[in-house]
């Protein structure tokens, strides 16, 4: 069996199953062992939920979160809405404050 043929097979079987006794390979069974050991080392069950940190990460937690809404569409509509009139005023509404058409 050629090394490619190998590796590609090796990568598919899990380090439990695939333990130096199980193979029967004793030359690699300290290689196998770190293998092993790394595996075991791994955090097991569910990752744990990530805090939002600043302003935008607890925007995000709170609006795309688990219960995500629409609600961030609505900031979008009033952000520009409140720009265009900002926008409005400032190159059209100031020059009229005082003195009318």
């Amino acid at each position: 069996m050629s090394f490619i043929t190998r590796r590609g097979l090796s990568t598919l079987i899990p380090p439990k199953v695939a333990s130096p006794t199980g193979i029967g390979a004793a030359r690699d069974a300290a290689r196998m062992q770190r293998v092993v050991s790394f595996y075991e080392k791994l955090p097991r069950g569910p990752a744990p939920d990530v805090k939002g940190k600043g302003l935008l990460g607890r925007y995000q937690a709170r609006y795309f979160g688990k219960n995500a809404s629409a609600m961030p569409l609505v900031h979008v509509i009033g952000g520009l809405m409140l720009f265009g009139y900002a926008n409005n005023y400032y190159f059209h509404l100031r020059h009229h404050k005082n003195n009318a058409h």
